[in-house]
């Protein structure tokens, strides 16, 4: 419903399909993130092409530059029109589009092939569109579920990403190795029907990569078809200043922050958590080998196993999410996650590290659960595209910021004298980060809804 302010306002949930399509993108854009950014292109680069890990690391810092010059400028854009759909799907084909093309150039791809920079060069886009898409996507949320609802539907959401993570690595799987993990090799007459998938016919890790792509694109189709705009400005009345000045309507989101007490506490917080849950994903499987002692390969074992905690803990923390308001939710998983940090500094053992790590993952997804309610309930709906542009621009800041920080600390500082200690303390700067946005976001104001009806 319109408001006379401009603003709209939800007082009835879109219909469930609807509101499943739109969780179900969780699942399907998490297929990527695991078998691209995660588990096969950065290793296919290092092993495959015999590369260094320093091209893999500048694309990745190249794409989140450019998601964070971009996309709060898009995100104007998409609040003027309000229009967010669109910009999800297409986002998301450049995605689909450039992941198979990067199954394209791959395939049979040696040291020699010279296929190293039109690889980087394609997966800049890749990850570029898939990060792209997700302010867009958050900025549906609010169109869908009432106020009340925000944080059972975001938790719902990030439950689904998980399951997601896991059937992605699943069911690709076979293409890079032909088995199952855990179940083992697939019979031949199985194997003979997945080749028939287009440049998988040799095994190995560019052999995920079309795959990946297919899956990515079969599981964003229910949003592509069901979910709509439920407000969106006519084409004659789109603002026609905003396209020749970008950067001043960037500006003027920043400036305009001030508006809404509160939303740049969240905002500079960001940076802090962000950075120190992007470093925990980015370096916690290293830490289990040299810190704890695992099995190099056991940490795959050790991801999936925990994920299982994170899908619980998403759903859990959505509820608490309209139980008891976003802020207060979010606030205590930064407690929660600075707790446990300073628990997987202490721990010894191996079997105490399961048990540490487990609790990790329930409050892992935490995050993302509570902070899309927290941001909605601090700007109005017509403005939410904009604002996530912004959280996106911090979360890509400390995506750079903070493996360099690592980075310092582990090879430069310490690592020489004990890497076990250098380690530690680089977990230790984390635990500072986390305590530092649980003291930003307890300034920020409460603005809980009621508590929500039962789910119709």
């Amino acid at each position: 419903m319109l408001r006379p302010d401009g603003d709209f306002e939800v007082t009835r949930s879109a219909s469930r399909l609807e509101r499943w399509s739109w969780a179900l993108y969780d699942f399907a854009n998490t297929i990527f993130s695991m078998n691209i950014v995660t588990l096969y292109f950065s290793v296919w680069v290092v092993t495959d092409l015999g590369a260094g890990t320093g091209g893999y690391a500048v694309a990745s810092s190249v794409s989140s530059l450019l998601v964070a010059l971009s996309i709060p400028f898009l995100g104007v854009l998409s609040d003027e029109r309000r229009r967010r759909k669109l910009w999800v799907v297409w986002f998301t084909l450049l995605c689909v589009a450039s992941t198979a093309l990067l199954g394209v150039v791959g395939e049979g791809a040696g040291p020699a092939s010279g296929v190293l920079l039109p690889a980087l060069a394609i997966f800049v886009v890749a990850n570029y569109a898939y990060q792209g898409a997700l302010p867009f996507y958050n900025a549906m949320l609010p169109e869908l579920v009432p106020a009340a609802e925000h944080g059972r539907l975001s938790g719902f959401g990030t439950a689904l990403g998980y399951v997601g993570s896991i059937a992605g690595m699943f069911f690709i799987a076979p293409f890079f190795n032909g088995a199952f993990p855990v179940l083992g090799p697939l019979p031949e007459g199985a194997l003979q029907v997945l080749r028939l998938v287009p440049f998988t016919e040799e095994p190995g890790r560019a052999a995920t990569f079309v795959p990946t792509a297919l899956a990515f694109l079969l599981f964003s189709l229910p949003l592509f078809v069901v979910c709509r705009d439920h407000v969106p400005v006519p084409r004659a009345a789109w603002p026609p200043t905003t396209r020749a000045r970008p950067f001043r309507q960037v500006a003027r989101a920043l400036v305009d922050t001030r508006r809404h007490p509160g939303l740049l506490r969240l905002l500079l917080a960001s940076l802090f958590y962000h950075d120190a849950i992007g470093t925990v994903i980015g370096f916690m499987a290293v830490y289990t080998v040299v810190v704890m002692g695992f099995r190099e390969g056991s940490e795959v074992t050790l991801f999936v196993v925990l994920t299982i905690p994170s899908i619980i803990g998403a759903a859990v923390i959505g509820w608490l999410c309209d139980r008891h308001g976003p802020k207060r939710t979010l606030l205590g998983v930064l407690v929660g996650w600075t707790a446990l940090l300073v628990a997987v500094i202490a721990v010894q053992g191996q079997a105490q590290f399961w048990l540490v790590g487990a609790m990790v993952g329930f409050v892992f997804g935490g995050i993302w659960t509570a902070e899309r309610p927290l941001l909605l309930s601090l700007v109005p709906d017509a403005e939410a595209g904009r604002y996530f542009g912004l959280l996106v621009l911090s979360a890509r800041t400390a995506a750079v910021v903070g493996p360099l920080g690592w980075a310092l600390i582990v090879e430069v500082l310490l690592g020489a004298r004990s890497p076990q200690l250098s380690y530690r303390v680089a977990i230790g700067t984390l635990v500072v980060f986390m305590a530092i946005a649980a003291w930003l976001v307890a300034g920020v104001p409460d603005r809980r809804s009621a508590p929500s009806p039962p789910e119709p």
